[in-house]
């Protein structure tokens, strides 16, 4: 895999008056987040330093210096924020593991070998994931049952989409 960035975690609310965020971390492990240098969408490149749970102290680094966000008003300027690391930093994983990011480019097959599109992102939005499928925008439910098969070395998901169900019942 290339050394493309990997979206690890978005910078929520203020928490306090002295400039600490709310970190929504992705990592199973949030001290990953801590370890490096984080970079959001613009190209500004931030320092984390955990308080408790989910709240942060964060540094903007410019020219290497890194300036404390320790204000509120300044703080809340980067609500919203999503932080990415290089996915070369990130823990190696097994031979049959992957990251939910290493989904996003691969062709979509149904269970007849017929290609439904291409994986164009993943969501979550906290009641588990969806891959969202180009063209047309369909998602499908990241489960087993809905995604039997992954194979990332060989560039495909085979995706089998749950019945729409009306209020009639299944369609046919």
């Amino acid at each position: 895999m290339e050394d493309r960035l990997i979206l690890m975690g978005v910078i929520g609310k203020p928490h306090g008056v002295h400039g600490q965020l709310r970190v929504h971390c992705y990592a199973e492990e949030p001290r990953l987040l801590a370890e490096h240098v984080l970079v959001d969408a613009e190209g500004r490149h931030f320092a984390l330093d955990w308080a408790h749970d989910n709240v942060a102290w964060i540094s903007v680094i410019s020219n290497g210096i890194q300036h404390r966000i320790n204000d509120r008003d300044e703080a809340t300027k980067l609500t919203n924020a999503e932080l990415f690391l290089p996915r070369s930093v990130l823990p190696k994983i097994e031979a049959e593991e992957f990251y939910l990011a290493d989904l996003i480019g691969l062709d979509a097959y149904d269970e007849s070998g017929k290609v439904v599109g291409k994986v164009d992102n993943v969501l979550d939005y906290g009641a588990g994931a969806s891959l969202e499928l180009a063209p047309g925008g369909m998602l499908i439910p990241f489960t087993r049952a809905s995604v039997p098969q992954v194979r990332i070395a060989d560039g495909y998901v085979v995706v089998n989409p749950p019945l729409e169900v009306d209020a009639k019942g299944p369609s046919e």
